[in-house]
């Protein structure tokens, strides 16, 4: 058996046209989901810095949680979201908890 040469081998990984992934909705195959507590969430961004598939959206509007008025929130597309528990893991307010997808 001879192995193959190395011009010979199909390259991986191309995208062979840009923004296709939006067409694919990829929250499928989750076995765990994030819930935003809104009530201990203080706004800081790092969920939606983190977020490694830009799943979490910034919201705008008025909102008022515990008598305490915002100004915007964040909200989970959950047809993207893969369930990688970043999100979870770099709150400092623990305000993102992971629980079963049912």
């Amino acid at each position: 058996m001879s192995l193959p040469k190395v011009h010979e081998i199909p390259i991986g990984g191309i995208i062979t046209e840009p923004g296709s992934s939006r067409r694919n909705l990829t929250g499928g195959w989750r076995s765990l989901k994030p819930i935003i507590h809104d009530d201990r969430c203080i706004r800081c961004r790092i969920c939606w810095m983190y977020c490694p598939e830009g799943t979490i959206k910034e919201t705008k509007g008025e909102f008022v949680v515990k008598g305490r008025k915002y100004q915007y929130k964040y909200e989970i597309d959950y047809n993207y979201c893969k369930g990688c528990g970043i999100c979870a893991h770099e709150c400092p307010t623990k305000a993102i908890e992971m629980v079963p997808e049912a």
